[in-house]
């Protein structure tokens, strides 16, 4: 089941004839869309074959399972619900799914305002888009073409209520002066849903801003205040051996030559576009991942970590062990990796901190503070450029890739919020 609509009216603003189709999605990304989207849409026939050699049970969980989960639709080619499914919520699912790609396409949340009763949500979706076309605009951006998916994620339904999670997969097709680029990102909304009739309405959507909260906050501050036997015990373990004192004047011989790891970019963007959309089996998953998937990446690049065996001390992982996960908190928390490169180091992962985007190469480092209160909740690192050399960026938690770096098209965003820019030394 999926919609598809394209971007005609900025191309009628730009003076343009409507150009063909840019998108181009690699099998690999296409295929399991495909295969999902037929076990719902094109089960007419083999599959109705299939279903009447199952036992009645079996079939029955078959039923609910593929009612229930796992359905995709996508902005394109959406068919007309009929039968059983014509008469649920899923039509006005479907319905809004069109609707939203529409309003992200015109940059301009009309096409959604007329359809969801929750006008809160649709006054926080005008705001969000209305930053968005004011910074294409300013940017001399030309967001060419839109496309949408949305997978269910949970469904719950009750008599004549239903409580849906999405997941919305939006690909937004970039003109630059003259060069193209595709921006993607993935975003979770739940929407409440009630029956009128035998027609189904939206009546209250919350987007689910994941970029706001800090997982572990809390943690890292109790450690900070009290220590803890705990973190003394570790901090024994790990403790430096004294050694002999050499004169280095009198055994010249004998001086350490500081042997420095060359920051690789390219590698720490490469690993940020290869896990961006799916976690890398060999870290722990948070449910907040920004800060570790951009820690990853920048240890890929040939970071060494720091490691002390101290959660609230260097830049280090260690993984799953023994029912403990290890790993620091500079590691994993904005806020920690925020105050870890802002502290000035003679070796190990040293970063500098500059004024502004447009200082940043590949592979440096942005944090956010959503509120302005010196609190940073969300990480970003550059993986691209545009054509006026300003900084795109990947993220997690909200998954996005090639995302321009100054996220006014997140909920998250806010007129308080304040970014710290850090440019990853060379020679580590």
């Amino acid at each position: 089941m999926s919609l598809r609509s394209d971007k005609k009216m900025a191309s009628r603003r730009a003076g343009k004839q409507e150009r063909q189709p840019l998108l181009n999605l690699s099998a690999s990304q296409k295929r399991p869309v495909q295969q999902n989207a037929q076990a719902e849409t094109t089960s007419g026939g083999a599959k109705q074959h299939k279903r009447q050699k199952l036992e009645p049970a079996a079939a029955e969980q078959s039923r609910i399972a593929a009612s229930s989960m796992t359905s995709l639709m996508r902005s394109g080619d959406f068919p007309i619900p009929s039968g059983e499914e014509a008469r649920g919520w899923k039509p006005a699912v479907h319905q809004y799914v069109s609707l939203y790609n529409q309003a992200e396409t015109e940059q301009h949340a009309a096409a959604v305002d007329g359809f969801v009763a929750d006008k809160e949500h649709c006054g926080r979706l005008r705001g969000r888009l209305n930053r968005l076309r004011e910074r294409d605009l300013l940017r001399g951006v030309l967001p060419s073409r839109s496309e949408t998916k949305a997978e269910l994620v949970r469904v719950q339904e009750s008599g004549a209520e239903a409580s849906v999670l999405i997941r919305l997969h939006i690909k937004r097709q970039i003109e630059h002066r003259g060069m193209r680029y595709i921006e993607e990102r993935k975003e979770e909304e739940r929407l409440w849903l009630a029956a009128a009739g035998e027609r189904w309405h939206i009546v209250r959507i919350e987007p689910i801003i994941a970029e706001r909260r800090p997982r572990f906050e809390l943690s890292f501050q109790d450690q900070q205040l009290d220590g803890g036997e705990e973190q003394q015990l570790e901090e024994e373990k790990f403790r430096l051996r004294s050694v002999p004192y050499l004169n280095y004047d009198l055994f010249a011989a004998f001086q350490p030559q500081a042997v420095r790891a060359l920051y690789r970019r390219d590698l720490a963007a490469a690993y940020a576009d290869r896990w961006w959309n799916e976690p890398n089996p060999a870290y722990e998953e948070f449910e907040v991942n920004c800060t570790n998937y951009i820690s990853q990446s920048v240890f890929a690049g040939n970071a060494p970590m720091n490691y002390t065996g101290n959660r609230g001390s260097g830049w280090w992982y260690r993984g799953r062990n023994g029912g403990r996960e290890w790993w620091s908190y500079s590691w994993s928390v904005s806020n920690a990796l925020t105050n870890y490169l802002s502290t000035p180091r003679q070796s190990g992962l040293r970063a500098r901190v500059v004024d502004s985007a447009e200082e940043l190469q590949l592979g440096d480092v942005i944090t956010y503070d959503w509120n302005g209160d010196n609190r940073f909740q969300h990480s970003t690192i550059v993986t691209a450029f545009d054509a006026a050399g300003m900084p795109l960026v990947n993220a997690n938690t909200v998954p996005s890739r090639h995302r321009y770096w100054d996220y006014r098209d997140s909920y998250a965003w806010t007129e308080q919020t304040r970014y710290r820019f850090f440019h990853i030394e060379d020679q580590l």
